[in-house]
């Protein structure tokens, strides 16, 4: 390998940088902080994040051309450059950095998981559990019960059939754009 190859930068970078950063944008949407109570907190926006971030992944894993998941895997280096830099500017220090990106890696992958095992069957219901779990660490408004018996409540509800809306809406985008690093995402309904 010669030492240009150092800095090259890789087929789909930036494409995937500018994926990452449209989800993150409509993640940031007031809508859901206001109308939905997500907790305007570093964890309700890092879900946030996750949650959309992860819809676009499944997405581009999804499409039959390999470009698809090359894609994929960039739009999660960007979200991960990107986390270990915030985490740089919060005054994190270099010793732990590593440690808490490992955390929110772990943290990403179980959510996905979960989320895409409940949009992949259809169940809403289950999606909104995992989502009152996760973003409102259980609390949602209008959440009753505790671990098992916990029933999610209108704000993950709604929250559930956005990120359902949302996943049609991604399946039905063109690779072509989104190779090119073009996206749209669904307003938040009022």
């Amino acid at each position: 390998m010669g030492l240009l190859a150092l800095f090259r930068r890789k087929p789909h970078e930036r494409p995937g940088f500018a994926l990452y950063t449209a989800a993150v944008g409509a993640a940031r949407d007031p809508s859901l902080f206001g109308e939905l109570g997500v907790p305007d907190t570093l964890d309700g926006r890092f879900d946030l994040i996750n949650l959309y971030t992860g819809l676009l992944v499944r997405r581009l894993r999804a499409d039959p051309d390999q470009r698809g998941a090359a894609l994929a895997q960039a739009v999660f280096d960007a979200m991960f450059a990107d986390m270990d830099m915030n985490l740089r500017e919060m005054g994190v220090s270099d010793l732990v950095v590593g440690r808490r990106v490992k955390n929110m890696w772990e943290a990403f992958h179980g959510r996905a998981v979960a989320y895409e095992a409940a949009i992949d069957a259809g169940d809403a219901p289950a999606l909104a559990l995992a989502l009152a779990r996760n973003v409102w660490r259980g609390a949602a408004p209008g959440a009753v019960g505790e671990g098992d018996a916990l029933v999610a409540g209108p704000a993950a509800e709604r929250l559930a059939s956005l990120a359902i809306a949302q996943a049609r809406f991604l399946a039905a985008q063109p690779l072509a754009s989104l190779l090119r690093g073009e996206v749209r995402f669904l307003p938040v309904p009022a």
